[in-house]
């Protein structure tokens, strides 16, 4: 990694905080230019001064004030930056927001939030970045998702939801843009200490609770260096912390309906501390070969 992102340009969505904001202290004492966006310009500014404590050589630390969700403000946001700055080398799309709660609970505006910023967030990034990527025969996108991305749990309808279209999108990219010279990485964060952690806790069901007591917390500044690391080794799939890494690895082994019977057995549990409530669980999952 040390001479990976050296006078790299590298652009941060939600890097005022977080993941983000980790990503870029790091980036930015590894020798790269950062540029990082996000909403609330008070907070970019103290982020940027953070970083720029971080860095180790006389690099940029630009900050833009822009809604990931709003395709013209992202657009016009980023054609600045590049008349300014030039085409990042490196974008990494951390921006990201989640609400759990159970399905028939949360409103359709939540599950419309979530696609907005976690899904088409990203899209409205890269639709702007890539064809100048194509262009040039360069570029690094990497793209944060979760560990419900890849296998969603009780309380996480809306927000999984929107991590599996982000892998999906990444997957589709890793194909298109590699023969161009571009490589694409997809990040599978388990639950780490941030600001976005702290919100969802505030609605998270019981049931969700019991769940993520089965993994750990991972810190920002792990997962940073996790990413960093293995995007400078050419990975497509970064599986930050052990938890999500064994995660993978038995889903590849035992396949989903493991997996359901497993959680199945937790939620099972959990009803019966839910006066009055006697779930029916209708047998077992006839859905075929995983």
């Amino acid at each position: 990694m040390k001479n990976s992102y050296a006078n790299k340009h590298i652009l941060v969505t939600g890097g005022s905080s977080g993941i983000g904001l980790a990503v870029a202290k790091l980036a930015a004492s590894q020798g790269a230019n950062l540029s990082i966006l996000g909403r609330r310009m008070e907070v970019l500014e103290q982020a940027q001064q953070e970083i720029l404590q971080a860095r180790t050589a006389d690099t940029f630390v630009q900050i833009l004030s822009a809604d990931v969700s709003q395709e013209d403000e992202i657009h016009a946001a980023l054609s600045s930056l590049i008349t300014d700055r030039g085409l990042p080398d490196v974008v990494v799309n951390c921006a990201g927001v989640t609400h759990p709660g159970e399905f028939h609970e949360l409103s359709t505006d939540i599950f419309r939030w979530n696609m907005d910023i976690n899904y088409f967030g990203t899209v409205y990034v890269l639709k702007t970045l890539v064809p100048g990527m194509i262009t040039r025969g360069s570029g690094l996108i990497i793209n944060i998702s979760s560990g419900v991305g890849l296998f969603n749990i009780w309380g996480y309808s809306a927000y999984g939801a929107s991590k599996y279209a982000v892998n999906g999108l990444s997957e589709a990219l890793r194909m298109e843009l590699k023969p161009r010279g571009i490589q694409v990485s997809v990040v599978i964060p388990a639950d780490t200490d941030t600001p976005q952690l702290a919100y969802e806790n505030q609605f998270k069901p019981e049931i969700t609770r019991q769940i993520n007591q089965v993994a750990g917390l991972l810190k920002p500044e792990q997962v940073a260096k996790d990413i960093l690391t293995q995007a400078a080794r050419g990975k497509y799939l970064i599986l930050p912390g052990g938890d999500v890494k064994f995660l993978y690895i038995l889903l590849r082994i035992l396949g989903r309906s493991m997996f359901y019977a497993y959680f199945d057995g937790m939620v099972r549990r959990a009803f019966k501390h839910r006066p009055g409530t006697e779930p029916g669980f209708g047998g077992q999952d006839q859905s075929g070969p995983d």
